[in-house]
């Protein structure tokens, strides 16, 4: 299989970005988080799981309007509502899977990636061997819940009202508002901001981010506020992974609950690790990472 950079022609004439390293016969196939975000944080994991003693070939792509892929003119409604759809996004990750080769493959997604992940797995879950959910809850309502507590345990009672005060005028773009919402960044998302994946202009996609979150993690406005998938998953039948910081923005509880609904799951936990927890404690992400896929392997895949 070709090694590194490729970009792929889509059937709808755009063009992805996409990276293969790893020779092994182990395939896991990348899914990064935003919805805007970028193919980054994965760009160490087959170096990091070969520390673990497997040879994996990991794949890994921006997804259309992603900084290093095609970026649609979404401000044209009729492109808008054609590409910036759930079905768009999960149908683009098949025809990658498709030009890419693979079959018998671990999924891996991280938030807005784990959300794709599960509805891969109940749509197409015929290709996959493994399946690994990050940082990623299957209904809305919970993560709000979750998230308000967050912001309420991390920020003055002022603050939170302040911030209250400008989601309701849709002031967002407010200093001060901004200035919190780097505070909780910093203590929940990217706990340990690495300088590796730091540019000196915002790679995030915000016209695809602004359609389905909003103007940042802690509030949806978006098209995300109808996500529920919770009376499905009992329908995800392969191997599955549920892996989450202990100190993050999804709530543990729907974690533990989604581990014990979806038929073949196991829940790994993350100290002090954040929604980025692949980065703010990697020894223990990638040694959770890893004995899913040798046990998978192996036949020794336990709940």
């Amino acid at each position: 299989m070709k090694q590194g950079t490729t970009i792929l022609t889509l059937d709808n004439g755009y063009h992805l970005w996409t990276n293969t390293q790893g020779t092994g016969d182990i395939h896991l196939l990348c899914l990064h988080g935003g919805p805007g975000g970028t193919h980054e944080y994965w760009e160490n994991f087959a170096q990091e799981l070969k520390k673990q003693g497997l040879d994996v070939t990991v794949h890994i792509y921006d997804q259309l309007g992603s900084f290093y892929s095609d970026q649609p003119d979404y401000s044209d409604p009729e492109t808008a509502a054609k590409y910036l759809t759930y079905d768009y996004f999960l149908d683009e990750v098949e025809e990658v899977r498709q030009k890419l080769g693979l079959d018998n493959f671990y999924l891996i997604g991280q938030s807005w990636g784990g959300a794709l992940v599960q509805m891969y797995a109940l749509k197409y879950g015929q290709h996959l061997k493994g399946a690994i959910i990050s940082s990623m809850v299957d209904n809305i309502d919970e993560y709000v819940t979750n998230i308000n507590k967050v912001r309420e345990d991390a920020l003055p009672a002022d603050a939170v009202a302040y911030m209250k005060e400008c989601e309701a005028r849709n002031d967002y773009d407010n200093e001060r508002y901004q200035g919190y919402v780097d505070i909780l960044n910093a203590g929940y998302v990217d706990r340990k901001q690495p300088p590796a994946i730091s540019h000196l202009i915002s790679t995030m996609a915000t016209p695809v981010y602004n359609a389905f979150q909003g103007d940042n993690e802690f509030v949806i406005t978006g098209k995300l506020d109808q996500w529920d998938v919770r009376d499905q998953i009992k329908n995800i039948t392969m191997p599955t992974l549920i892996t989450f910081g202990e100190h993050e923005t999804m709530p543990l509880a729907t974690a533990k609950r989604m581990a014990e609904q979806i038929p073949h799951a196991r829940l790994a936990t993350t100290p002090n690790g954040g929604h980025h927890h692949m980065i703010d404690n990697a020894p223990v992400y990638f040694d959770h990472l890893a004995t899913f896929i040798k046990d998978v392997e192996s036949g020794n895949f336990k709940d």
